[in-house]
């Protein structure tokens, strides 16, 4: 017996448009969300954004394409194509950043390989759904009218996809449990269309008994999702995540090793400093600059939310007044609260004389305030274009216009071996801008080789340098060290990096598939 045809010739009625309607309005919401989904996990974990988001939106929407183009040899019942569709996608959707986290330890071929079949089924199958919701509602209307109200509310509901992602989604729910709830409401609208339209499945029970387990599995899911996420991030941290938190900027990420007692912070899946080493890196990027001759009463720290820059700050009496600039104010709460990083920054944003604001680097500099004697710059490395910014010609200018006369900058600069050309073009945007650079480096045993740039307003920097205050790393004799470069670290010629020309995050990237 040949199964029964859904609304072949018969009209719908208001209430079966209604949710035909509805439907895609809440379809595009969820393809667009699943779509920014595996952006921002590529981007976190492979870094270099635009090229992670150029790539998930082009295949995406040729995914689309072939879905759209498969669907027209679907068979006549389309109220069971586009429901079937919605209980797939709903599943694969909803795991999606499950997959990509469990996958990225093992290799990188095999998480491109799950991103890129993500992307593929994921947007086929959003691609089917335009074509069949179209064609159901031209049987009440006009073609011209359908694909009107089609086109619009998919653009609608795209808008509000992307707009609820970053604001609402991404901050509340993190990634994981965003994915979970992308699912569970793609399967709502199945068994919406199941309800609506019982008379004309063949086999509603059993269409509704699968839609059920799905909605069961996602329900369990996101009630279990805290301790999937612990799980997920776990497998990729390998140690235990003793906190963890997507905020409106970025993924925070403290973990300790249970067997050496190390602890780690990670910012979008990138480590920012081990407390096996941490002194090192944080000795010589403040302990130079700060030990130059001058005045050294007002200091500015951009970047160093975690405190440590700071502690190091502290250490000289004469410094009166130090401002911290942090764009996230969690990372400052945790800095002041949690006591692994209260314990290593020795309570340092909580010191009298240091004032932390979390406003973005980039605008707190463009406004007008006090001149500083020295500024610190402890900035992640340029792994995408929002931070490309902050290592700008542009960028310097403006911090160059809020020191005094004779004040002096330091940089953080990556590695001058693993990421030569990314080091060399920080120092040759400083020389651009400032009167003097001074270039060095140390090794850190979690990290490898790191650099330094150093750049003076009006004069120039000493190659001399004493320091009168207690240090674990950093002699003088290190420090002089530290201003020789080995010949495969010697400075190599590279352009200029702006904000209209960012060549220094091209350049980071380069070096990185190197």
């Amino acid at each position: 017996m040949s199964s029964k045809p859904v609304i072949d010739s018969e009209s719908l009625s208001g209430k079966q448009t209604g949710v035909l309607l509805f439907s895609i309005l809440i379809v595009a919401l969820c393809g667009i969300v699943y779509e920014l989904i595996i952006g921002t996990i590529s981007s976190y974990l492979l870094g270099n954004s635009v090229y992670q988001f150029s790539l998930t939106i082009g295949f995406f929407m040729f995914a689309m394409g072939l879905g759209s183009l498969v669907s027209k040899y679907f068979s006549d019942q389309y109220v069971r194509n586009f429901i079937l569709v919605e209980i797939v996608i709903a599943f694969v959707g909803g795991i999606s950043s499950v997959l990509l986290f469990m996958a990225f330890p093992y290799a990188r071929v095999l998480y491109e390989l799950t991103m890129y079949s993500l992307i593929l089924i994921i947007g086929a199958l959003v691609g089917m759904e335009i074509p069949i919701l179209t064609t159901l509602l031209a049987r009440n209307r006009q073609l011209k009218e359908s694909i009107a109200d089609v086109m619009s509310l998919d653009y609608v509901g795209a808008l509000i996809g992307s707009v609820s992602f970053p604001l609402l989604l991404l901050p509340s729910l993190g990634l994981i449990q965003s994915s979970f709830a992308i699912g569970l409401i793609n399967i709502l609208v199945a068994i919406a269309n199941v309800l609506v339209f019982r008379h004309h499945l063949p086999n509603f029970k059993r269409m509704l008994e699968l839609c059920l387990l799905i909605l069961a599995l996602l329900i369990g899911f996101i009630l279990y999702g805290a301790y999937i996420t612990r799980f997920a991030e776990k497998h990729l941290y390998f140690d235990q995540v003793i906190y963890t938190k997507q905020t409106p900027y970025q993924k925070l990420v403290v973990t300790r090793s249970t067997n050496t007692r190390e602890q780690r912070l990670y910012i979008d899946g990138h480590i920012q400093f081990s407390s096996r080493d941490e002194y090192r890196y944080h000795e010589y990027l403040v302990h130079p600059v700060l030990s130059l001759p001058g005045e050294r009463k007002n200091v500015l720290i951009l970047g160093g939310g975690d405190g440590l820059a700071a502690r190091e700050a502290l250490k000289y009496p004469d410094v009166e007044r130090l401002h911290l600039v942090d764009i996230d104010p969690e990372m400052l709460r945790i800095a002041r609260e949690l006591p692994m990083l209260q314990r290593l920054n020795e309570k340092s944003l909580s010191a009298d004389r240091l004032t932390a604001f979390s406003e973005d680097a980039f605008s707190f500099i463009n406004q007008p305030g006090i001149a500083y004697d020295r500024v610190i710059i402890d900035m992640p490395d340029p792994h995408n274009e929002a931070i490309n910014k902050l290592y700008s010609r542009e960028f310097y200018t403006m911090i160059e216009r809020r020191m005094a006369p004779g004040a002096v900058l330091v940089t953080q600069s990556s590695s001058p071996f693993y990421t030569r050309q990314t080091f060399w073009c920080i120092e040759e945007t400083l020389a651009n801008v400032f009167n003097d650079t001074l270039s060095y480096h140390t090794a850190l045993p979690s990290f490898g080789i790191w650099g330094y740039n150093m750049a003076r307003k009006g004069g120039t920097i000493p190659r001399e340098f004493v320091f009168d205050i207690p240090t674990k790393a950093i002699t003088t004799e290190t420090m002089l060290a530290a201003l020789q470069f080995d010949k495969d670290m010697a400075k190599v010629a590279t352009p200029v990096n702006s904000i209209m020309e960012p060549k220094l995050y091209q350049l980071y990237i380069s070096d990185l598939r190197r």
